[in-house]
């Protein structure tokens, strides 16, 4: 730190607040600590009557905040996003598309434990869209050693702490059991709510049918939109364990490889998923819980995202759902309430 006079303060960083006070209208800072000072700031400067400043001498090996929080930026994004203007040392990332937020998150504990410096962000494997905020990242002094954001550098590893995947254009297919749908004793109101949540990622669907509770029907429906160019089969309800839940021997019929029959989550609890691989694709099949016709948020919410993102998704994965896997369904859904979200 060191003492200058104003006039010569141009391209400096100021290492001390600037208050401003006018006479019943304003007491306030007119320029906080860590502003560079331009050209247009002398007057302002002078009129507040300071002549001389406190100024960041720049030394060998120590960087400013706002060199850092480049550094920092730099370790975080990927071609997805960007960054915002630096305002006191902080860098905030920005979605440039709708699309499925990753966090490396051993990186992410990793620099955070560096401390003097942090990351912070949204809740991965959640949707964002494009212009969402996705993480802030600053130093927390004024200035920092090189050294120390050297080691945030190794530390974050060759990829970017956060990716952003976008979503894809898919086409898919309803097969809606049970013998009761099928011979019109009540209607059909789980295909609504289930289209209404596929147009929301633009999905289009390319049929459905009604093969009652008959094994063989369910599989041969699969295997016919999958045939057609179904990049998504959705198959709802006949998921429990009553004799006529014949939805998941179906699935498994297919010859589809079950990924898990169940999920620790809450609405949710009787998912199926699956992936069905024909020449060189893979087809996600689900099996969905009939709470998805009536409840808010299900699991069913926690994994389209992933889905729409090419996201694949293995076992270990939804056993871990099971921490914020207790959906209240409650009239305010945020994060990390229940981790769901809107």
């Amino acid at each position: 730190m060191k003492e200058i006079k104003t006039e010569n303060a141009v391209g400096y960083v100021l290492c001390h607040d600037i208050t401003q006070i006018i006479k019943d209208e304003k007491k306030g800072v007119l320029f906080k600590k860590g502003h560079i000072v331009e050209e247009e700031d002398i007057p302002l400067l002078l009129s507040v009557g300071k002549e001389h400043l406190y100024v960041w001498e720049k030394q060998e090996g120590i960087l400013h905040e706002n060199e850092a929080a480049e550094i920092l930026y730099r370790i975080c994004a990927d071609s997805h996003m960007h960054g915002s203007d630096i305002k006191e040392g902080k860098i905030e990332l920005i979605a440039d598309c709708d699309g499925l937020l990753k966090i490396r998150r051993d990186a992410l504990v990793a620099v955070n434990s560096l401390g003097e410096m942090m990351i912070a962000s949204r809740h991965g494997d959640f949707p964002v869209k494009k212009g969402d905020k996705i993480a802030g990242t600053r130093i927390i002094p004024l200035v920092i050693e090189k050294e120390k954001m050297d080691r945030a550098v190794e530390a974050a590893g060759n990829e970017p702490v956060f990716s952003l995947l976008p979503f894809h254009t898919k086409k898919a297919a309803i097969v809606t059991t049970g013998s009761e749908v099928q011979k019109g004793l009540i209607k059909d109101t789980f295909t609504p709510v289930l289209k209404e949540k596929l147009f929301e990622y633009n999905v289009q669907v390319i049929g459905q049918t009604l093969p009652g509770d008959d094994r063989q029907t369910i599989t041969s429906d699969i295997l016919h939109f999958i045939e057609e160019g179904a990049d998504l089969i959705l198959c709802s309800g006949g998921m429990s364990v009553d004799p006529d839940d014949r939805t998941p021997g179906a699935i498994k019929d297919t010859g589809a490889d079950i990924v898990t029959y169940g999920a620790p989550v809450l609405p949710g609890a009787m998912l199926l998923l699956a992936y069905y691989h024909k020449d060189g694709k893979t087809i996600p099949v689900i099996g969905l819980p009939g709470c998805v016709m009536y409840a808010r948020r299900t699991v069913f919410d926690l994994i389209f995202p992933r889905i729409m993102a090419d996201d694949p998704i293995c076992a270990e994965e939804i056993c871990a759902y099971g921490e914020g896997g207790l959906c209240l369904n409650c009239d305010v859904c945020t994060f990390p309430v229940c981790g769901f979200g809107k």
